[in-house]
């Protein structure tokens, strides 16, 4: 659901501003957008004025500045690392595909850095976070030959226990892909096999049902995320963690490496803690 306006220190901004701001991007990309510039330090490069008398459209324009500021010195940042230190995952892009690969880095970036989710932002906002996290890890992980039955067939990602989160991340991954991939998301039912999955989240689910999907998990390449210190302990590869207010994850790479699943040191880099012992 797209959001009609935010609230940042009292004032209101439309959401049209951050479309007109950034123009020609995609819905998921303007919701992380619009979510970094109201709970992220964007807030904080606003140019604020200490008088009284500055309207709330005034205040907005400010605002929205500071957020391109953001914008400008992080694409500087990423370009010219992208170009000078490439990596196994460059692809050769030109145009709109060019411009949406710049676009994931800086996502991936301000998720890290901006996606602040404190107690009071509402839950919708978390699950628009952590449904684009989801689908970035994808672009992040290499799975072993024979993981998908065909050159054509899609990446598939698993929900149990948070249908809410699915129809989020069914709505961030509409018409996108994951190298040259469709993507699918389906809702994981305990007792369904697994097979035919690449990543599959776990959310709020009995006990019972996470060992069984965790033990079904095992000899699959199959990336697991959970949403629980518990989940992870019990043997899931990454985990969503709030730090500093923030969302964050933490990876642990013994059974990313039991799963014959290659994650980049691009992500490790981004994550907020890497595990390398047990799991």
């Amino acid at each position: 659901m797209t959001p009609a306006c935010g609230e940042n220190g009292g004032k209101t901004v439309a959401w049209s501003t951050v479309k007109e701001t950034f123009p020609g991007h995609s819905e998921n990309a303007y919701t992380l957008l619009y979510i970094c510039y109201h709970f992220g330090p964007a807030g904080a490069l606003s140019l604020r004025h200490p008088g009284a008398h500055r309207s709330n459209r005034q205040a907005a324009w400010c605002r929205a500045f500071g957020l391109q500021y953001l914008y400008s010195v992080v694409m500087v940042i990423l370009n010219w690392t992208w170009w000078r230190h490439p990596g196994p995952l460059r692809r050769p892009a030109r145009g709109a595909g060019r411009r949406s690969l710049r676009l994931g880095w800086l996502l991936l970036l301000l998720g890290v850095l901006c996606a602040d989710a404190r107690a009071q932002v509402p839950g919708e906002l978390e699950r628009q976070v952590k449904a684009a996290y989801l689908y970035k890890f994808a672009g992040f992980v290499e799975w072993p030959d024979g993981s998908f039955a065909r050159p054509e067939s899609p990446l598939v990602i698993g929900v149990a226990g948070a249908d809410a989160l699915a129809e989020q991340l069914e709505q961030s991954v509409a018409g996108h892909s994951v190298n040259g991939r469709a993507v699918q998301v389906k809702k994981v039912r305990r007792g369904e096999t697994l097979a035919g999955l690449h990543v599959l989240y776990l959310g709020a689910l009995e006990k019972p049902a996470l060992q069984e999907m965790l033990a079904a998990s095992r000899g699959l390449a199959l990336l697991t995320v959970s949403d629980s210190d518990e989940v992870y302990a019990m043997g899931s590869m990454i985990n969503f963690v709030m730090a500093e207010d923030k969302v964050r994850f933490d990876v642990a790479l013994k059974p990313v490496a039991q799963a014959h699943i290659r994650i980049s040191a691009r992500m490790l880099l981004a994550a907020y803690r890497v595990q390398t012992g047990g799991a």
